[in-house]
């Protein structure tokens, strides 16, 4: 049995948040694209972030690849939408700085709901996002980075500081590609999110 196909606590899902952590394109779903990246290179993690469509577009392309994400064992999170989140029985929940907090979003999900936190380059927002029921926090843009070319920098020194007061897995972000990956690791990333570099058609 897969599993990721039964209902785990997030205590446990969580140990999965390591290594790639691909992020959707945002735009028509090309499902084909994302499975052979998945297949290629052993994608640990989705996010499926999609902006500019409606509910019902959403709502049918995330139930896709949710149950892509089943199938290769992979978890499934969702960007900023916690009804989507809920909806559809996604595996995890991102949230920016402009959405809902935390704590809030654990109060609404219950225990069973991985929820990953963007903290940019700052060490108050992470150890607020620990504090407040964060699984993960996300810290970037590391690189210059093409989909967030005016995102706040954070130097992998930087994640080096912050690492040393939190205990839940940092996930670096912005710019980051099959070649500079190792350098975020080492700076003590437990995972490397990417966008452009998985998914180019």
């Amino acid at each position: 049995m897969n599993f990721l196909n039964l209902k785990k606590p997030h205590t446990i899902l969580n140990q999965r948040i390591k290594g790639l952590y691909g992020i959707t394109p945002d735009k028509e779903l090309n499902i084909d694209l994302i499975e052979n990246a998945i297949k290629k290179h052993s994608i640990n993690i989705l996010q499926y972030r999609r902006k500019a469509v409606n509910t019902k577009t959403k709502v049918e392309e995330a139930k896709k690849l949710l149950n892509l994400c089943i199938e290769h064992n992979t978890l499934f999170i969702v960007n900023d939408d916690m009804n989507l989140c809920q909806k559809v029985g996604a595996h995890g929940l991102h949230l920016g700085q402009d959405d809902l907090n935390a704590k809030s979003a654990r109060e609404s999900l219950g225990n069973q709901f991985i929820i990953g936190v963007t903290c940019h380059n700052s060490l108050d927002l992470a150890i607020q996002a620990e504090q407040n029921g964060a699984d993960y926090i996300a810290l970037g843009a590391i690189f210059k980075s093409n989909n967030k070319p005016n995102a706040i920098h954070c130097s992998l020194s930087r994640i080096e500081e912050i690492k040393k007061y939190i205990s839940i897995p940092i996930v670096g972000i912005g710019g980051i590609n099959l070649k500079n990956q190792d350098n975020v690791y080492q700076s003590g990333c437990s995972s490397v999110a990417m966008i452009d570099g998985l998914f180019m058609e």
